[in-house]
């Protein structure tokens, strides 16, 4: 039994597998039941209509060595459940089995990752994307034009790993209506929404989060699902509209079936997961294990975006974990250079690339006391030090993404799973506007350190470029481009 003292048992899957299986086609509304239903977003089926989809290149060959998933070409719309659905108004059906992997293609033999990663990023309906499946490598860069969709692609895969460290809706979607659709219309109850997923791949094998979020006029998730292997595993539906919660169904398996209960609808349904299902069943382990490969892969992302304006100062000593914007990248530098002699050197050797005139080295000089922390770019011999306040903005920016690269999450401000090791974790980098202030050089030595992490596993980046360092990425192998068409 779950450790769900409301929950309410449901009959076996097989039982409900009829009722469900409509949904299983791509882009199908997740919240399939009753009349709450999920916002609507206009369907636009077919490869012609299929928005970004049908407007972005991929170049995926070195992503997982696979050819690429296409993406999906139906259409998106989220409108009232079939009968059958409806009927079943206890909560959303969750079958024992499925034909394939739940993705619309055909499931076979997959490359199984030693850490939880994200392989896959899908936006279904999401800003200026429709319909789109971007696959995900140890390094990955989203080109094209302004406004073709790469910072929303960004901030739809940092929103989705707030949701899985715990963030409510309203802290990953802090402007919700710039997520909806481009033309969607609202439906008789002026209701209009989004909807992304993500793919994670692990030790339990490949995992799928689909999820389906109202953002007018109240923000509220509506639907989620949780798939393996095409067996669905959770899957929420929001049943009544005056309720701020939606209806969950989860795997138990044996005689009991199916466990039921409600859960916020403010909250990712994934990430509660462990807190509700006791592991005391093969199904209940089966979901257990789903469900924290996914956290973990979602809790192990650092979204950096380097701000030269506020790395100039000196700062006060601290446990040296860098934030986003690295203001503290001083203190951070102390910190490496007396604990981390291999790394400190690496990017000492690193600022020998990125940065002008001589560099023999990084250090710090801390004031008395206890005070105040300032870096420095030791000139070598007879040459007097550079503080980082007089260097250039690309160079701090360069300095700060090399530290990120060449680091992990004991040293970044994040809160990866506590439960697992390090060794055990692949930490991703969100960079949106990556080499923004970069010259061609600089450029190219952190994608040289990108390769070069991204080649053990540990760390992995996922950014936003511009079209000089796109030319430059696309000659190296291992990058996978996602070039995106206004």
């Amino acid at each position: 039994m779950d450790a769900t003292s409301d929950a309410a048992v449901g009959p076996a899957p097989a039982a409900l597998a009829p009722d469900f299986a409509p949904a299983l086609a791509p882009d199908v509304a997740l919240a399939d039941g009753g009349p709450a239903g999920a916002p609507t977003v206009p369907a636009q089926a077919g490869p012609a209509t299929s928005g970004r989809a049908a407007r972005a290149r991929v170049t995926a060959a070195a992503v997982t060595g696979a050819p690429a998933r296409p993406a999906a070409s139906t259409g998106v719309g989220v409108g009232p459940a079939s009968s059958a659905s409806a009927a079943a108004a206890d909560g959303p059906a969750v079958p024992a089995h499925a034909g394939s992997d739940g993705s619309g293609h055909p499931a076979g033999p997959a490359q199984r990752y030693p850490r939880p990663v994200v392989t896959e990023l899908r936006l279904s309906a999401y800003g200026p994307h429709r319909s789109a499946a971007f696959p995900l490598g140890p390094v990955t860069l989203f080109a094209g034009p302004s406004g073709s969709g790469k910072s929303q692609a960004l901030a739809a895969y940092e929103s989705l790993a707030g949701l899985g460290s715990g963030a409510t809706l309203e802290e990953a979607f802090p402007d919700p209506r710039a997520r909806i659709p481009d033309l969607a219309v609202p439906d008789a109850q002026r209701r209009r929404g989004f909807r992304l997923g993500c793919t994670v791949d692990g030790p339990a094998g490949p995992v799928r989060l689909d999820l389906a979020v109202q953002a007018e006029p109240t923000l509220r998730i509506v639907g989620e699902r949780l798939t393996q292997d095409g067996q669905i595993l959770l899957a929420t539906a929001l049943r009544d509209p005056g309720r701020r919660s939606v209806q969950a169904a989860w795997l138990t398996g044996g005689a009991i079936g199916v466990t039921r209960a409600p859960l916020p609808d403010d909250r990712l349904g994934t990430a509660l997961l462990p807190l509700r299902v006791a592991g005391s069943t093969a199904g209940q382990r089966q979901v257990l294990a789903a469900a924290e490969q996914v956290v973990v892969a979602l809790r192990s992302v650092f979204p950096c975006d380097p701000r030269p304006d506020r790395m100039r100062a000196a700062v006060p000593p601290g446990e040296g974990r860098l934030l986003g914007d690295c203001a503290n990248l001083a203190d951070v530098l102390r910190r490496t250079r007396y604990e981390c002699g291999t790394r400190h050197a690496l990017l000492a050797g690193a600022a020998r690339t990125g940065c002008a005139g001589p560099v023999a080295g990084l250090d710090v000089r801390a004031g008395a006391g206890g005070g105040p922390v300032t870096a420095v770019l030791d000139r070598g011999p007879a040459r007097p030090a550079t503080e980082l306040a007089r260097l250039g903005a690309g160079e701090l920016r360069f300095l700060a993404l090399a530290l990120v690269l060449l680091t992990g999450p004991g040293v970044l401000a994040m809160d990866p799973a506590a439960e697992l090791l390090s060794a055990q974790q692949a930490l991703t980098v969100l960079a949106d506007g990556f080499d923004r202030g970069l010259d061609r050089r600089q450029s190219a030595e952190l994608l040289r350190l990108a390769l070069l992490s991204g080649s053990r596993g540990h760390i992995r980046l996922v950014a936003a470029v511009g079209e000089e360092t796109a030319e430059t990425a696309r000659r190296l192998p291992g990058v996978a481009m996602v070039d995106l068409r206004a």
